[in-house]
């Protein structure tokens, strides 16, 4: 500070101390107390904070519900796709970071996921998909689904390998009003294999 705060005021050092401000991007303005021969550290970066609080969160890929383990599909029938939610799967999930009095706030959220199906056919939903029920029949799926044309038999171990592959999306700010802010993009996959077999007929 050009004129150094008056004992008794808000930002007053202390003894043998320089007051300094520290202004971020968004125009959040903190203060400063060093001792007199020291330099200051240098400028806290809001996004390495945002990093540091998606960190904590321990996002994963996606907990997939279907295809389930151990099913058997069958060619040309409608496979319903869908994911289990929770904070470190698909979120919403939100964790904190501070450093030299900055705080930054961060949420994510999974925007989409992306099914690699294992026979060369990619899906993309916006959301974790509709569950399916018995008495929904052979309708397809009316958010998330797919149909194979083929049998897995001549894949390896007879199963094909699908992947699902989650984006989540992060909004982080930092605290205070006309704090700075900013997204970051994070992506995380899950792997399962599917049988997916012919209807046999007996004559």
């Amino acid at each position: 500070m050009e004129e150094q705060p008056p004992p008794g005021t808000t930002w007053y050092p202390g003894e043998g101390k320089t007051a300094y401000t520290r202004t971020c991007a968004g125009g959040a303005t903190t203060g400063l107390a060093i001792a007199d021969g020291e330099e200051p550290p240098p400028p806290i970066d809001p996004g390495v904070l945002a990093q540091q609080a998606v960190d904590k969160m321990k996002l994963v890929g996606p907990d997939i519900a279907s295809p389930r383990r151990g099913g058997k599909y069958v060619v040309g029938v409608p496979m319903w796709l869908w994911v289990h939610k929770s904070p470190s799967t698909y979120g919403p999930n939100t964790a904190t970071a501070t450093a030299g009095g900055v705080t930054v706030t961060a949420t994510a959220k999974v925007k989409k996921i992306v099914w690699r199906m294992g026979d060369g056919g990619t899906e993309t939903c916006a959301g974790p998909g509709t569950p399916y029920k018995a008495s929904y029949g052979m309708q397809d799926s009316p958010s998330c689904g797919h149909r194979y044309t083929k049998t897995s038999a001549k894949a390896p171990g007879g199963k094909f390998a699908l992947t699902a592959t989650s984006t989540w999306a992060i909004d982080w700010q930092v605290t205070g009003d006309g704090g700075e802010s900013g997204e970051l993009t994070e992506i995380r996959e899950s792997q399962a294999q599917v049988a997916v077999g012919e209807v046999q007929v007996v004559g």
